[in-house]
């Protein structure tokens, strides 16, 4: 296996920010950070960002104060990405970015909502997540004199459309933009993999805090199963919430040195010795190993019955849907109930297509507690508009 690489330096695949294919708009170079770190602190200063805080994971955010939020898992999936990047010599930087940047474009109320906001855009174009974190770093962002949106590099915005998990994996013109053809940087796949490990652990503990399952539950899985032996051989009188978050912890551990052996292995297979190499490559570098990767379909399956299908959850998800749903009808087929400067992006001969983005671009920017409260304004009479 090759060695892993030393804090700072870039291996020849990596992505160089003085290589960048640059932003759509050119602009004076940065002092004092490279490209891609402009990128980054763009992305953490900007409205979409900050509105993660209250929209959900997987428990609504009123639910309970401990539960991740689209915020903390997107903090939780940066800070893994940094890492893995580290020990593949790749740019920290950029992958911090494209993290911080994945989930922008999600709607109130998780994959719920998505799912409702793609049912009523079908005819009008689709929506899907990704694709709106790239419409709102290209144009919705509107803070710049020179340019609208946030005017990142191609390599910020390639990881953007090119990000793919078992529950993200879109096909649209937007992609194409990105040389659909190729692969997306090593950067961008690290991201994506970040974002898989992150959300699989902090369910586990999200659910256990829940009460929708159990510690005991999780040992039906195999790789938690291991972990949790380990931390009872040498600690076997530890209470349970400890023992959670030190099996997580090693969880975590386990699947990113694995995640880092293997891929580093598969680097030095493929010979590639630049970014383009890898885009050209048929399949992602970026991988588990064979067992480990069975090992996480197993974790993965076992959330999605227990967790995800859970009847509680299925509540909540079945009422984010009838919110979005008669948020985006009562908007589309009334544009005057929207917001001034909504009414202003539609003008006045806009079309039924071109009436459905503005209200999808509201709708879908909009947190938990905000879509709860347009919703009581619009339809409940005793609610102060």
């Amino acid at each position: 296996m090759m060695e892993l690489f030393h804090e700072g330096k870039l291996a020849p695949y990596a992505c160089h920010p003085e290589q960048s294919r640059g932003r759509r708009v050119a602009e004076t170079p940065p002092t004092g950070r490279t490209e891609f770190q402009r990128d980054r602190d763009r992305v953490i200063h900007c409205n979409a960002f900050r509105r993660l805080e209250y929209k959900t994971q997987v428990f609504v955010n009123h639910e309970g104060d401990r539960y991740r939020t689209r915020l903390t898992h997107t903090l939780e999936v940066a800070q893994i990405a940094r890492g893995i990047s580290r020990m593949l010599g790749l740019n920290v930087d950029l992958a911090e970015a494209i993290s911080l940047a994945h989930d922008l474009g999600h709607t109130p109320f998780g994959h719920s909502g998505q799912t409702a906001m793609a049912e009523l855009m079908k005819d009008f174009g689709g929506f899907e997540h990704n694709r709106q974190s790239l419409r709102i770093v290209d144009w919705l962002e509107d803070r710049y004199m020179a340019f609208h949106g946030l005017n990142l590099t191609f390599e910020t915005r390639e990881g953007i459309a090119k990000h793919r998990t078992p529950y993200d994996a879109p096909e649209s013109s937007d992609v194409y933009d990105f040389c659909a053809e190729n692969g997306p940087s090593l950067e961008a796949q690290v991201a994506n993999q970040a974002d898989e490990i992150a959300y699989n652990n902090h369910d586990i503990d999200d659910a256990i805090n829940a009460g929708i399952i159990t510690l005991d539950d999780m040992r039906q899985v195999s790789v938690f199963a291991r972990q949790h032996d380990r931390v009872l051989e040498r600690w076997p009188e530890a209470p349970p919430r400890k023992q959670l978050y030190e099996t997580i912890r090693r969880l975590i551990s386990y699947l990113i040195t694995d995640l880092v052996g293997h891929t580093l292995e598969r680097i030095e297979a493929s010979g590639v010795q630049s970014v383009d190499d890898v885009r050209a490559m048929p399949e992602d570098l970026v991988s588990f190993s064979p067992a480990t990767k069975r090992e996480n379909a197993e974790l993965k399956r076992f959330l999605f019955n227990r967790v995800y299908r859970y009847w509680r959850v299925q509540r909540m998800a079945s009422k984010a849907e009838r919110v979005v749903r008669e948020l985006f009808t009562a908007f589309a087929s009334q544009p005057d109930l929207l917001p001034p400067q909504y009414q202003e992006m539609i003008g006045d001969k806009a079309s039924e297509a071109q009436v459905a983005r503005v209200v999808a671009d509201y709708v879908s920017g909009m947190t938990d507690r905000y879509a709860i409260g347009e919703y009581k304004k619009l339809f409940d009479p005793e609610e102060r508009v």
